[in-house]
């Protein structure tokens, strides 16, 4: 969507996270700028039908920073979250999203697809001794296992984070405070940065833990707060 400069500024080193049953049921919906529009959308990987109706509650819940805007493109492709239980066939394998490498929770996949695509490439180059023998399947799945083993803890994580915060608005409401948390910030921050899962913290890992049980207790037992009001921008 384009709008206007006032608009486009409060965006220019701002990403804006929405999450809810009226924006998606399993993932989250989002405003980022590109260049001199802003991107309004929403992720979900179980509802193709109900696509349309939560774009409109994305638009509908960041109206104030987006009022008055023109969509100027609509698009929509499938996520693919899931790895393929078969990544490698005879002398082919898969690398990137044809092999399922975005992440549960986060959605990313560009850095896993370009990793999976060079760790393939250094596992046929080996395995080929330079161009001087044939490979095969055998030589292949050596790729998908040190793959699996460097980054299979991450998607573990991430799809535990994904099936326990991301399926009730009450979930969400404790996903939403616990991120406040300092610890949280630097757990999160530090495993973007460097792709595997990080927290070698234990005593900051088991008050995580408790203050993650006792905030679902809560907002599952109490009535949810009500939804906070966007300024205008």
């Amino acid at each position: 969507m384009t709008i206007d400069e006032k608009k486009m500024d409060y965006y220019k080193e701002r990403a804006e996270m929405y999450v809810g049953e009226d924006v998606s049921p399993d993932f989250y919906a989002w405003v980022f700028p590109k260049y001199d529009h802003v991107a309004v959308g929403t992720g979900t990987v179980i509802d193709k039908k109900g696509i349309q109706r939560y774009q409109q509650g994305i638009r509908d819940r960041a109206a104030p920073r987006i009022e008055g805007g023109e969509i100027i493109r609509v698009e929509a492709h499938p996520i693919p979250e899931h790895p393929r239980p078969w990544r490698t066939k005879g002398r082919c394998t898969l690398i990137g999203d044809a092999a399922g490498y975005v992440t549960k929770c986060s959605g990313e996949g560009i850095y896993f697809a370009g990793k999976s695509g060079f760790m393939c490439a250094e596992e046929v180059v080996r395995a080929s001794e330079n161009g001087t023998r044939m490979i095969d399947e055998n030589d292949l799945k050596v790729y998908i296992r040190k793959f699996d083993e460097q980054y299979g803890p991450t998607y573990i994580v991430l799809d535990a984070l994904q099936k326990v915060f991301y399926t009730s608005d009450a979930a969400r409401e404790s996903f939403v405070e616990l991120c406040e948390e300092e610890y949280v910030q630097k757990v999160t921050f530090d495993s973007y940065l460097y792709k595997t899962v990080q927290g070698n913290n234990p005593m900051g890992d088991l008050k995580l833990g408790w203050k993650t049980l006792t905030s679902l207790w809560n907002y599952n037992k109490n009535p949810p707060p009500a939804m906070r009001k966007l300024e205008v921008a």
